[in-house]
């Protein structure tokens, strides 16, 4: 999931948490309602919490009722403009790779990206949204400068709004809800205020574990410097003095396009991976398996497995390096030990939840077919059924012979 383009911190003032009390999320899973916060009124709302006065849940889940009710969509004008430019940008940076920059321009921009879509994947993403596994400060500090040039606000924004997204995924508290189409989920959650919920309920993601991580709060406190710097600046200097490339083509190709192309690729995950693929893992959710995304988010693609099983560090069953490169980013880590605590599935728990709640294309669901099939045949009675030899048998049936059909029949 890719936050702002622009930034909560630098332009955003709508998008700021307010405060709220503690929810428990098992309460807004068990209020059907919730998934339909435009249908509810503020009145029903009041009922349920006058019915059970005693729960705080209720009377948040009101409040966002009646949020829901009067929430109109506001364009960000700031994003939209910037969003036009960016992607024009990209679309000449594209032009240019291909006619005057130099071949050693466009593949530093490629490096370049490539470097900052870890520090989403392995670093944003698995170790400081998900705990997924734990790793010492000198490999903090590289994903953090590689997270600081893929500008996608910080890291501490970054990560409370994707544990709201997995908290209410597909709820208006969702920050880019995927109900709401591809276009929204993809790029246009973006251009407008975020919905009440969003806010409101990010106050009830615990973010105790980033405020005491140094590394995190150091970036946070100096985003405004340290985001220009490693996105745009170094960049864009790289390019022009250690390669002797022109201004224009170090900006275009190597800042502009690299960018884009890395933000794309992030917002994949959040519209493509919610709308089309395979649910191995669990058909009762949004969140898709898809091979495209896997390749094009360098192993975030396998997100119905994720979203089931959101503590393993590799995102998925690890199959081919090729569609989930970020896992072998961390296994070298781990090798050279700077990347500890692995956490993964058993097979026997995916096994068991592929069985109970999977669309039937994982293999352990075919297989589970033949094994029936097998066990079928394997028990069927033969002694008791009516055997015959052919059909002038006399143990064949007259219910049998009555049924058959006769062709080119002469007497």
């Amino acid at each position: 999931m890719a936050p702002n383009v622009l930034g909560n911190t630098l332009l955003l003032a709508e998008a700021c948490i307010e405060q709220e009390d503690p929810n428990n999320n098992s309460q807004i899973k068990a209020n059907k309602s919730i998934l339909n916060v435009r249908t509810a009124t503020a009145d029903s709302a009041a009922r349920v919490q006058a019915d059970e006065p005693q729960k705080t849940e209720q009377k948040q889940s009101a409040s966002s009722f009646s949020s829901s009710s009067a929430y109109r969509t506001v364009l960000v004008w700031r994003n939209i403009i910037a969003f036009v430019y960016l992607h024009a940008g990209f679309l000449y940076g594209v032009y240019l790779s291909f006619t005057s920059a130099k071949g050693s321009t466009t593949l530093l921009a490629l490096a370049l990206g490539m470097f900052g879509a870890f520090g989403i994947t392995a670093g944003a993403h698995r170790l400081w949204s998900h705990r997924a596994y734990k790793a010492k400060w000198p490999l903090r500090v590289l994903l953090m400068l590689s997270q600081t040039l893929a500008f996608q606000n910080s890291i501490y924004e970054w990560v409370r709004d994707h544990r709201v997204h997995h908290k209410f995924t597909d709820t208006d508290a969702d920050p880019h809800n995927a109900r709401r189409g591809f276009f929204f989920s993809h790029i246009g959650w973006l251009m407008v205020k975020k919905h009440p919920d969003v806010k409101q309920k990010g106050q009830t993601v615990d973010m105790s574990d980033l405020e005491q991580d140094q590394v995190v709060m150091f970036q946070k406190k100096y985003y405004f410097f340290l985001m220009p710097m490693f996105c745009f600046v170094i960049p864009t200097y790289m390019a022009c003095y250690l390669l002797d490339e022109s201004l224009t083509n170090s900006w275009y190709v190597v800042a502009i396009f690299r960018y884009v192309a890395s933000l794309n690729g992030t917002w994949l995950v959040n519209s493509w991976a919610h709308i089309w693929g395979t649910k191995p893992y669990d058909k009762n959710i949004s969140p898709t398996n898809s091979t495209f995304v896997g390749i094009a988010a360098v192993g975030e693609g396998w997100h119905n497995y994720h979203h089931v099983f959101p503590w393993d560090y590799k995102t998925s069953e690890l199959g081919a390096y090729s569609t989930n490169l970020t896992t072998a980013v961390i296994d070298f880590f781990a090798w050279i030990g700077w990347a500890y605590d692995l956490k993964s599935v058993s097979d026997d728990l995916i096994k068991k939840r592929v069985l109970r709640t999977g669309d039937g294309s994982h293999q352990y669901s075919e297989e589970q077919l033949r094994e029936k099939m097998v066990d079928y045949i394997n028990n069927l009675d033969h002694e008791n059924e009516n055997v015959v030899w052919g059909w002038d048998d006399v143990d064949m049936k007259d219910a049998d012979r009555k049924d058959a059909t006769v062709s080119n029949k002469i007497d």
